[in-house]
């Protein structure tokens, strides 16, 4: 830890010791509620403002998914202007976030004293940084793959194998690839001059970009970066939109995506909240359905944080949830052990509703590094699994050749791939919704009908197709196929009066299930 670093520690632990520095570090500032919340006729002028100037793809997200009242709130409103205004005057802004109506900024030990003193300022706390890879076991291994170098050459080409554990290519065969769906990704920069994401038949769908480092619209690398810098983000966005039928084909090839450079790898550590708070509100307004990263935040929280709803990360993801987004992120590189009492997880893995993602090989079999829970509160972490030990992706500096890297990094994108085929399958599954089809249909409960006792392997590895068939009464027997054998199966689970056969879901086997099955039978499937 740096002196800089040390020194604020001290500063917020202890700041009656006068242990002041020169130093300025990161901080957020949280405001007094609004002004506005103040008036009820203002606030709801306020309200209606702000749903007509929203994006109408985030209002139409909404509607379809969100579990908060309405469509908009106050966390949608703008911050008060004044109070803002005044903090910049002490200190330079980095970052606004009107869900935590807060700011961040760069600040010394003394103009944090100035700080709280600011009429309209609730209370200051440090900024939480990632933690980055300092060992071999966490460090993703990075190797490049030689021609070949995957099973028999098929549409996917490399991807085959990664693509097929998590049966995505079945849903793709249904209809499902991911069209019409916008995912946000949150990592290092992008270096998208690879063939995979410039196929003229099919190029890369790009709504936006945004570098919240550098404050700029590029996340491709830029004179100054560090020579790795874009590195990172290329791996993650090539196993979900790469398109190079033969080579090498990603798991939600038609969906379009908002890149977000929030990591930062000259820094001592990798990435800050503020950044990451920032791009997944930016994310939302633009009318995301998924978003997926790979960072860690653990400065200054202790374990009894990962409760899902005490680090910064968690609660804005929780937020994000609740406005209909499905997000994704890696449980970490940390490892596991026997003991179900220790978890090596950090934020926002711990949040209520992320799918938390872990690490397999080709084989199914859990990695070294794959971290373990269960959040401080007891809950399942992580849920699900996916490849990320020796996983296909582009290599970053070249256009044509490709490379295999390895981490829960790795896997987690792989899972967003699914989700996103899920949402275009179901738009209006909410995010519990998604949850249940894809924990209750993943290969480990659907063989013991329970999940990894030891918080390891959570409900096992993802299954696309078996996820999208829940409630799906075409495929009545789950063969795959919709056809003669499905109404046979119907109707024996009928006459027996199992449970399986109550199609529409109103709580008995009756009737209206026949006529229910039979609609969407005729239709042809799900």
């Amino acid at each position: 830890m740096s002196v800089c670093r040390h020194a604020a520690l001290l500063s917020f632990l202890s700041i009656a010791a006068g242990a002041a520095t020169a130093c300025a570090e990161p901080v957020w500032v949280f405001l007094t509620p609004r002004a506005v919340e103040q008036d009820a006729s203002a606030l709801a002028l306020a309200l209606d403002r702000a749903a007509a100037e929203a994006n109408p793809r985030m209002l139409e997200r909404r509607a379809l998914r969100r579990t908060l009242p309405g469509l908009v709130d106050v966390r949608d409103l703008p911050l008060d202007v004044a109070v803002v205004q005044s903090i910049v005057g002490i200190s330079p802004l980095r970052t606004e976030s009107r869900w935590l109506n807060a700011v961040s900024v760069d600040a010394t030990s003394e103009q944090i004293r100035e700080l709280k003193a600011l009429p309209g300022v609730r209370g200051v706390r440090s900024v939480a940084r990632a933690r980055r890879c300092d060992s071999q076991l966490e460090c993703e291994e990075v190797q490049q793959a030689g021609p070949g170098g995957y099973g028999s050459r098929d549409f996917y080409g490399r991807s085959s194998t990664q693509l097929a554990q998590m049966n995505l290519p079945a849903l793709h065969a249904r209809g499902y690839t991911g069209d019409g769906v916008i995912i946000g990704v949150l990592d290092t920069g992008f270096n998208r001059i690879h063939a995979s994401f410039n196929n003229p038949a099919h190029p890369l769908a790009l709504i936006a970009e945004r570098d919240f480092i550098n404050d700029d619209d590029n996340t491709g690398p830029q004179a100054g970066d560090d020579g790795g810098q874009h590195s990172h983000g290329t791996l993650i966005l090539s196993c979900i939109g790469s398109y190079q039928p033969d080579e090498m084909v990603g798991g939600a090839y038609d969906a379009s995506f908002i890149l977000c450079k929030t990591e930062d790898v000259t820094s001592e550590t990798a990435a800050e909240e503020d950044y990451y708070v920032e791009a997944i509100e930016w994310i939302e307004s633009l009318g995301g359905d998924v978003t997926t990263s790979s960072l860690s935040y653990s400065d200054w929280y202790v374990a009894s944080d990962y409760d899902g709803v005490t680090a910064t990360t968690s609660i804005v993801l929780n937020l994000a949830a609740a406005n209909g987004v499905h997000c994704c992120t890696a449980a970490g590189n940390a490892g596991h052990d026997a003991d179900p009492a220790t978890a090596r997880l950090g934020a926002p893995a711990d949040a209520l509703k992320v799918l938390t993602c872990g690490a397999v090989d080709s084989a199914g079999e859990i990695t070294g590094f794959s971290s373990d829970g269960p959040s401080f509160d007891g809950r399942v972490k992580p849920e699900l699994l996916a490849q990320g030990r020796a996983t296909a992706c582009v290599n970053p500096d070249t256009v044509d050749t490709y490379a295999t890297a390895s981490g829960t990094s790795l896997s987690t994108p792989l899972l967003a791939a699914a989700v996103a085929c899920l949402v275009e399958a179901h738009p209006d599954w909410t995010v519990d919704e998604m949850r249940d089809a894809l924990m209750g249909t993943a290969t480990d409960y659907a063989a013991s009908g329970q999940w990894d006792p030891m918080f390891v392997r959570g409900y096992g590895i993802v299954d696309a197709l078996a996820a999208h068939q829940v409630g799906c009464a075409a495929d009545f027997n789950e063969d795959g196929g919709v056809d003669g054998a499905d109404v046979e199966s119907f109707f024996v689970a009928w006459e027996s009066g199992d449970a399986a056969a109550d199609v529409n879901l109103d709580g008995g086997v009756d009737g209206p299930d026949i006529e229910s099955f039979f609609l969407v039978w005729a239709a042809g499937g799900c």
